[in-house]
């Protein structure tokens, strides 16, 4: 029934709640510890602030309309939407997500299909801030170093 899917408790999948394939929720979930979906959330789905070993497992058959954010995020079904997982996402090869996905760590299995980005949660932190185009340098130099950094900034964007 929930396959053999991974979790961050002792390698076993903790189901504290479980949305069956029956279920259409339509509105916003908001959860805690382990959530498994076979069922159609359309909606947000959104760990609890604070709590961090929220685990969502999205099976083959679930699918979810809206954006995704938790600690842990298992995808093996259907998602039109982002996933901001603060610790990792799991791309199973059944996976088939139209978003952007922002992780730490991403494990995307052959056969996933993603049409959207990956997103480092670092990423944006790591990049210098822009250079100001309205200000004019005091030194006459043709400011190289901001144009370069720029061009970095607008090729990560």
């Amino acid at each position: 029934m929930f396959g053999s899917n991974k979790s961050n408790r002792d390698g076993h999948l903790v189901v504290d709640a479980l949305i069956g394939a029956q279920v259409v929720i339509r509105g916003d979930v908001e959860f805690s510890g382990g959530l498994y979906v076979e069922g159609t959330i359309l909606g947000k789905v959104i760990a609890q602030e604070g709590a961090t070993t929220a685990t969502l497992t999205l099976a083959e058959q679930g699918s979810i309309e809206g954006e995704i954010r938790a600690h842990v995020v298992v995808l093996s079904g259907r998602l039109d939407g982002d996933v901001h997982a603060s610790e990792r996402v799991e791309l199973t090869p059944s996976a088939r997500v139209t978003g952007n996905v922002h992780y730490q760590v991403v494990e995307m299995n052959a056969g996933a299909q993603l049409t959207g980005r990956l997103i480092h949660g670092g990423a944006q932190m790591a990049l210098p801030p822009p250079a100001d185009d309205s200000a004019d340098r005091k030194d006459g130099k043709d400011g190289k170093d901001g144009n370069a950094r720029r061009k970095l900034a607008e090729a990560m964007a």
